[in-house]
């Protein structure tokens, strides 16, 4: 079970520091809205961060 969670924690890690890297410091805030929405069962925050990550993804229109 250990080597489970220590695989998590770096898998999360990993993905925070990719989302870092790609769209900055507001990735970093969508994620954490998305994640704390999703623990705290709350549908309006957890909306947002991933509103906040879809307008990220999606980019400027050209």
């Amino acid at each position: 079970m250990p080597v489970l969670a220590l695989v998590s924690a770096v898998l999360v890690v990993a993905f925070e520091q990719i989302v870092q890297w790609r769209y900055g410091a507001s990735g970093i805030v969508g994620l954490l809205l998305l994640t704390i929405g999703i623990k705290a069962k709350s549908p309006s925050v957890s909306s947002v961060g991933a509103v906040v990550l879809a307008l990220l993804v999606a980019g400027p229109a050209l």
